[in-house]
């Protein structure tokens, strides 16, 4: 059996998968606003998950960061205290047992390439694009991480090909810098540059999905923006493709589940990508918002 959790900023989920990848436990908790608290609920979910089903030799555990590979410790993480913390050093003196990191890209890929939408693929680009933009890299069965622990961060290089006269003007990125890919294809980036290029407020347009359904009711406005999006996302894609060569990308996030992705995409990503053909799949995640927590089971 395998021990797989996620923390996110409001819940933390548990879940046990047998070998064969069926889900034999699954459980939900909030997740704590300190990191004393965190190491208690964390503990506290494997003994009463091991009280019912038994022993596990390993837990893997999926947090929205990195571990720093210089210090062992974590950053990049938006549920802030737990940056700068030993977390797996932490947690394996409570539980006297080995635990295994990754981030929540990571942990969403190596789940769509072990079971889910990327099985049986020798290589796999996951990418979550909801309120931010991640992504994680699986090689063979392996996640490939990096001696800076950023490897498939591709939504902070610069959109390519920018241009103000097709692109619109700057977008100015959480991380410092400005016209990241995060700022265009993450479905905050998406909904706040509609909002931006057309006057409205937060109030009407609170989310890529009202953007959506605009598109859906024929508004011109909200058509060509979407136009745009399927074409700043192909673009981007199209750089990993140059570099990687995928078999599968596997979409995950909120606006995995915008359905015309899937026939407007390969075309659009096809034009960017060095060949003459686009081999490479682009599809939806098999396992949803459960990708994650079975991703940290399957480390």
């Amino acid at each position: 059996m395998r021990i797989g959790i996620d923390v996110g900023g409001t819940k933390t989920e548990i879940v046990l998968l047998s070998d064969s990848g069926d889900m034999i436990h699954r459980e939900r908790q909030p997740t704590p606003d300190n990191y004393p608290d965190f190491l208690d609920s964390i503990q506290e979910l494997i003994n009463v998950t091991e009280v019912h089903y038994g022993q596990a030799s390993n837990v893997g555990l999926c947090l929205p960061g990195a571990v720093s590979p210089d210090t062992g410790r974590m950053k990049n993480a938006n549920t802030l205290y737990l940056n700068d913390q030993t977390v797996a050093e932490d947690l394996e003196q409570r539980l006297g047992k080995t635990v295994k990191l990754a981030n929540d890209a990571d942990s969403f890929t190596l789940s769509e390439a072990t079971d889910g939408a990327a099985a049986g693929a020798k290589s796999c680009f996951g990418v979550i694009i909801g309120t931010g933009c991640g992504g994680g890299l699986v090689y063979n069965g392996q996640l490939i991480q990096g001696p800076n622990a950023i490897a498939g961060e591709w939504g902070h290089n610069v959109l390519p090909y920018y241009h103000e006269s097709s692109d619109g003007p700057d977008q100015p990125c959480y991380c410092g810098r400005k016209n990241c890919i995060e700022t265009f294809t993450s479905g905050t980036g998406m909904a706040k540059r509609f909002r931006e290029a057309h006057g409205y407020s937060v109030q009407d347009i609170p989310e890529a999905k009202s953007v959506m359904e605009r598109v859906e009711n024929g508004d011109q406005q909200a058509v060509k923006h979407f136009s745009h999006y399927v074409d700043a996302l192909a673009r981007s894609l199209a750089g990993v493709i140059n570099i990687f060569d995928p078999e599968v990308i596997v979409l995950g996030g909120g606006m995995s589940n915008i359905q015309p992705l899937y026939t407007e995409l390969p075309n659009a990503v096809a034009k960017y990508v060095f060949s003459d053909r686009l081999n490479t799949r682009i599809v939806q995640a098999k396992h949803g918002d459960s990708s994650g927590v079975r991703g940290a089971a399957w480390l």
